[in-house]
């Protein structure tokens, strides 16, 4: 896997909170955390990014990598409809930061950074074809195809999530949301309940896992890859689901591509540093 030695800072944007750090090959430094005005105007949250980049930008940065929770207009890094931070529209992310510090910056959704940052640093490594998918409070997915990120014309590729399914589309079945939006229960009891050994709710995450199964069999349609790693909150709960999971996979019509296919659990801390990092490793690659 190429990397280059240079420095490059990864910015993680979450809903609450924004983390950042340095990334020189595969290490890790100086990570910082700070919660952000999610309310606040588009002003006011860029302040907030920039104060924690100006913690780590010196003379030997090459250049910043930042993943959004929304869709990007990744040639010119404008991000729009940026999920829980309702000022940010449309915001030229990349032409402030880049007028700001006089560096390369390279934007990209949140989905995309963690399929990169377990290409590059995480289970990944020298897939050839993978996708990331992050299964939280919906479901999102990043697509590496011949060991670069695609991301698709308008940034949405890899949105399985809000494909047709059922009366709805398959992140309201199988995401964290799948319990409250189907039988009115919190996500996190059932979690707790589950592995106390609850009937009802291992019942549940069985449930959950058929859906997943039905969404990863549209994954393997669509792309054929070699490997999926499933990242957000709810691979911690993989052992209540994928005995049901890998039923429905097992019913793809090409048996031998359902007996190939690696399903991965993401172990990767800071993925989302690493992968806005590794925005820059795709590039010059």
């Amino acid at each position: 896997m190429y990397m280059t030695n240079e420095k490059v800072i990864g910015v993680d944007l979450g809903a609450t909170n924004i983390r950042a750090a340095t990334v020189k090959k595969d290490t890790i430094s100086g990570i910082q955390s700070k919660r952000i005005n999610s309310r606040g105007s588009v002003e006011e949250v860029l302040k907030d990014v920039f104060e924690i980049v100006d913690t780590l930008v010196d003379n030997s940065i090459t250049a910043i990598g930042i993943g959004v929770p929304g869709v990007v207009d990744v040639e010119q890094g404008v991000v729009y409809d940026v999920q829980y931070i309702p000022s940010w529209k449309e915001v030229p992310l990349k032409r402030e930061m880049e007028q700001r510090y006089n560096l390369p910056v390279f934007v990209n959704n949140d989905a995309n950074c963690f399929a990169l940052g377990e290409h590059y640093f995480g289970k990944g490594i020298d897939s050839e074809s993978m996708i990331g998918l992050t299964i939280g409070t919906g479901v999102g997915a990043g697509i590496i195809i011949n060991k670069k990120l695609y991301a698709g014309y308008n940034c949405g590729a890899g949105e399985f999530g809000m494909v047709d399914y059922l009366d709805k589309v398959y992140e309201y079945y199988c995401s964290g949301s799948f319990f409250k939006n189907v039988y009115q229960l919190d996500g996190e009891e059932v979690f707790e309940r589950a592995k106390k050994g609850d009937a009802q709710a291992l019942e549940l995450y069985a449930e959950m896992g058929t859906h997943l199964g039905n969404a990863i069999k549209l994954v393997m349609y669509a792309y054929d890859p070699s490997l999926i790693i499933l990242g957000g909150s709810v691979r911690m709960a993989y052992d209540f689901f994928q005995q049901s999971m890998w039923q429905r996979i097992k019913t793809f019509a090409y048996t031998k591509s359902a007996k190939r296919i690696k399903i991965e659990i993401s172990e990767l801390e800071n993925s989302g540093i690493l992968g806005a990092a590794a925005l820059y490793y795709d590039y010059v690659q």
